[in-house]
């Protein structure tokens, strides 16, 4: 079977267990470990209330070489004050301690429900635990893969292999997220793995145009979370020349790569956002800005009306044009026009007669296109939705704190 989790590329052992955060009895923590040493990267939530684990995970990241990355799933440890921050730092301390390294070294993350206190007991337990059982297995990587979860039904995994210099470079990465999930960041929690030999700054920079064309472009309801973490390790053993420039080619495909590894993964997580059946793209083209052009594109893959007409198959294209014209951005209506699928719906202002049926196949599909033509300028972006089932609204009844 080929091993399409984080252990794939050279340099990464990983594992995932239980360890008693969760009362369910499914995997809960997760363990990454380079025992040569990594050059790493990450971006963060942009919300101004943030985990201990991200504030600790912050200063961590200016370190150099980073070892391991320790995630716990079903407590957030947000909203904990200094006792969050010190269970945070204990969390590295074990880590560090049972992996031989600095706690500095070692990168966090914690995924969960906010404002209750870690089993610090438990998780400290589970990470000497954990450091006994790395693998580089596929079973480890997807060990990992599942302890990182919350609400998912799976876990989201992919792999890339691409030629820098004439060596093998692979790239891989898991992410978990189903809701909570809305642009800056749509991250959730990521985790990222490479061997390529690349500078930490042009490892930062793929990391931040990868997330910014891919998970960054992805709603799920329009919110972003407290914990929101992306990481990326690069071992750096693949043998490539070392990538010290942006103008090289091996850094465009390395990039590259990435960028199709994290749409992966976004697209992926669409298709198992909480209650979700179909995911769609809105591509907005001819605004006059990039940053309209995004602002109208979010507005339809949020806006609850479009969501609950996907699920529901309904071509109604009305509610597509009422949010663009709901977003604040420039619009001239006599030149609005919409596409879903290949088909236009609303052309220059007026509806068109099409086939409802064929259209509403189309949009019944895993995944469709709805393209929104503005006319007014030169700009396009785009960005991932998906619909809104009942079951959302019973997966978050149900989860209580």
């Amino acid at each position: 079977m080929n091993n399409n989790t984080i252990t794939a590329p050279k340099g990464f052992l990983a594992t995932g267990l239980h360890c008693g955060v969760k009362a369910s009895g499914n995997p809960d923590l997760g363990l990454v470990f380079c025992p040569t040493g990594a050059r790493a990267a990450a971006m963060f939530t942009t919300n101004a209330i943030q985990s201990a684990a991200v504030v600790i995970c912050k200063d961590h990241i200016a370190s150099h070489p980073i070892y391991a990355a320790v995630i716990n799933s079903g407590n957030a440890n947000t909203c904990t004050g200094a006792k969050g921050l010190a269970d945070a730092r204990r969390m590295c301390r074990t880590a560090g301690a049972a992996l031989g390294v600095a706690p500095e070294r070692v990168l966090l993350a914690s995924t969960g429900i906010i404002g209750h206190q870690l089993p610090i007991g438990n998780i400290t337990a589970g990470i000497e635990r954990a450091a006994q059982t790395l693998k580089d297995s596929t079973a480890a990587g997807l060990n990992f893969a599942r302890a990182i979860m919350t609400t998912d039904t799976r876990p989201k995994q992919t792999c890339r292999t691409i030629k820098i210099g004439g060596k093998t470079v692979t790239l891989a990465g898991t992410a978990k997220g189903a809701g909570m999930i809305g642009p800056n960041m749509a991250t959730t929690i990521c985790m990222l793995t490479t061997d390529a030999a690349i500078s930490k700054p042009l490892l930062a920079k793929a990391l931040k145009e990868a997330i910014g064309h891919s998970l960054n472009r992805l709603t799920v309801d329009g919110h972003q979370s407290t914990n929101d973490t992306a990481m990326l390790l690069a071992s750096g053993l693949a043998g490539n020349t070392p990538i010290k420039t942006q103008k090289e080619i091996g850094f465009r495909r390395f990039s590259q790569a990435l960028t199709d590894l994290c749409t992966d993964l976004a697209k992926q997580m669409a298709l198992d956002a909480e209650g979700a059946t179909r995911m769609f793209t809105v591509h907005v083209k001819g605004a006059a800005s990039k940053a309209e052009a995004f602002r109208a594109a979010r507005a339809v893959a949020d806006y609850d009306l479009v969501k609950c007409a996907v699920h529901g198959a309904d071509p109604n294209w009305g509610r597509i044009i009422c949010a663009v014209g709901s977003c604040g951005i420039k619009v001239n209506p006599d030149r609005l026009c919409c596409k879903i699928g290949d088909t236009y719906v609303f052309r220059n202002g007026k509806p068109t007669a099409f086939d409802a049926k064929k259209v509403s196949a189309v949009i019944a599909r895993k995944e469709h296109t709805i393209t929104v033509e503005l006319n007014v300028g030169a700009h396009s972006d785009f960005c991932f939705g998906c619909d809104l089932g009942r079951e959302y609204v019973t997966i978050n009844a149900d989860y209580h704190t």
